[in-house]
């Protein structure tokens, strides 16, 4: 009977509609974004938007590489979101690992408990943060940027990969301590090869918040050390909203996290599904 169930083409019929009307709510803002980014003022100001049949220009995109300094914001961006990323995987590694394998009371507990500091909202901490950067006269530096976007990050990784490492059986470490391997050796040699799918999915939520978030961003940093989201709301000026120019932005905003996605899925997949039946 179940098998009939799951010939049923209408029952396969239903599924894939299900799936096709999904894809088409998730893809509809892309495209939206993406087709007033090669639309001109004139296009973007009518009543009746257009979205299919319209002649593109690159208008706004000359202007943003030309006039709109998206060197320098992508610049910022690049620096902010990888060493934030890697400072959080590196030491976020390290915790979950003495977690994982130190045994003491309340350790479940404690890594369980580091969640609940990444519910907090950046909101919460922006306004606090911002008094701790001008008390100090740290603004306009991209290292206290990376400072919080690392703090913020870490509950999450360190949450996470506990799992991970708790997985790994411990004959694995002692075997090769046996062999005469290092402490150091048995974590970059037995550990991380085993780790990846861990550390990708760790990495791709990490640097995706990294490179997205707004409100820190905003808040802590000055003219030279804006990254991609605070110069994308740059066009929002006092006479209007510069729609073409702030779509083109957000479209190659989404152009990295996409492709860094893309392209670790298999691992994302391999570390979603590892995370599933954990424990």
């Amino acid at each position: 009977m179940a098998a009939k169930q799951i010939n049923n083409p209408w029952n396969i019929y239903g599924h894939y509609t299900a799936l096709i009307i999904l894809a088409l709510i998730t893809l509809a803002p892309i495209w939206v974004m993406v087709a007033t980014g090669f639309k001109d003022d004139v296009l973007v100001q009518q009543k009746e938007p257009v979205w299919f049949f319209f002649v593109p220009t690159l208008e706004n995109y000359e202007y943003i590489m030309n006039r709109g300094k998206f060197d320098r914001y992508l610049w910022n961006s690049v620096i902010v979101g990888v060493v934030a990323t890697f400072l959080t995987l590196f030491f976020g590694g390290l915790c979950a690992y003495a977690l994982a394998r130190t045994d003491f009371r309340g350790r479940v507990l404690v890594a369980n408990s580091t969640l609940l500091v990444r519910m907090v909202p950046p909101a919460v901490l922006a306004v606090p943060a911002f008094a701790m950067v001008i008390n100090f006269s740290l603004d306009n530096d991209l290292a206290v940027l990376i400072f919080f976007y690392t703090a913020l990050n870490l509950p999450f990784a360190i949450w996470l990969l506990f799992g991970f490492y708790k997985q790994i059986p411990v004959e694995l470490e002692e075997a090769a301590i046996v062999d005469g391997a290092t402490p150091l050796q048995v974590f970059f040699r037995v550990l991380l090869p085993l780790m990846k799918s861990g550390y990708a999915v760790a990495g791709i939520f990490t640097f995706r918040i990294a490179w997205n978030e707004f409100i820190l961003a905003l808040l802590l940093t000055g003219r030279t050390s804006r990254t991609l989201p605070v110069g994308a709301a740059g066009f929002i000026t006092d006479t209007g909203v510069e729609w073409g120019r702030i779509m083109a932005m957000g479209t190659l905003i989404v152009i990295p996290p996409l492709l860094f996605t893309f392209f670790a899925a298999r691992q994302i997949i391999a570390g979603m599904t590892a995370g599933a039946v954990k424990g």
